[in-house]
């Protein structure tokens, strides 16, 4: 690779992703700035263009609602790729997971709406105790997807070394459980 991403960020005026990169060309190791403008994307601009193809899915699944729900996350999923896979900026970016980039197009996209930056920084992290009842379609999508990379980032699977089949842990600081008429061992003969 000739540039390594050292650090990745945005800029709001105008609308831009600042990338912090080092220059492996010629063996010179120079640190470098590229702001990548970030064009055709308003809080509504790619959501138009994708209406067509996503609602006739939508029509196709029989689903209701969830188009423009859809079509809300799609839209920084898709921006994202085309800037990353853009034949200008494909070697810089090589570097930078495509999961970056769409944070940052998120974080993009709020501020247009007028959010502030804590409250797209707090929707793009998992808190436990937070109550997810109370957040709406796009954010309870959002926290659904983190909760997924979660999960598949601390899954064990069976070709893993340290596989243990059938583990049984004993949680410490657990309350006392009351006994139950389902934990007594009895015999089948009433069934």
């Amino acid at each position: 690779m000739p540039f390594v991403a050292k650090r990745c960020g945005v800029q709001f005026s105008p609308p831009s992703i600042v990338l912090i990169y080092e220059s492996n060309v010629k063996d010179t190791n120079k640190i470098r700035k590229r702001i990548i403008p970030v064009r055709n994307f308003t809080n509504c601009s790619v959501f138009e263009s994708c209406r067509v193809q996503v609602s006739l899915q939508a029509q196709h699944r029989n689903t209701r609602g969830t188009p423009a729900l859809f079509l809300r996350i799609y839209d920084c999923c898709m921006a994202a790729e085309r800037m990353k896979h853009h034949i200008r900026h494909r070697a810089y970016l090589e570097s930078v997971s495509l999961g970056q980039l769409e944070r940052l197009h998120i974080v993009l996209r709020d501020h247009m709406q007028g959010h502030s930056l804590e409250h797209t920084l707090a929707s793009l992290r998992l808190d436990p105790e937070e109550d997810l009842n109370k957040l709406d379609d796009e954010e309870l999508a959002r926290k659904k997807a983190q909760m997924d990379k979660v999960f598949e980032r601390n899954r064990r699977r069976k070709d893993d070394p340290d596989f243990v089949y059938d583990l049984e842990v004993e949680f410490k600081g657990e309350v006392a459980r009351e006994p139950c008429s389902w934990d007594e061992e009895e015999s089948d003969d009433g069934f």
